[in-house]
């Protein structure tokens, strides 16, 4: 929602710029998809090496 909001202020202040980039969003987002699922799979072999180290302590139990 604050997107929105800012992209209407734009819109007031800037038209042809607020058209610009209402125009490029998709592309961008395009542009940036392989990075985000590049951190996804980043994130999941972190939280395997994270689960692989605290195996043992789980099997003893956390008291």
């Amino acid at each position: 929602m604050a997107a929105f909001l800012l992209w209407l202020i734009l819109l007031v202040v800037c038209w042809p710029l607020a058209i610009l980039a209402l125009l490029l969003y998709p592309l961008i987002w395009l542009l940036l998809l392989p990075f985000r699922l590049l951190g996804f799979a980043v994130e999941g072999a972190f939280g395997l090496v994270r689960a692989l180290f605290l195996l043992p302590a789980r099997i003893l139990g956390k008291r």
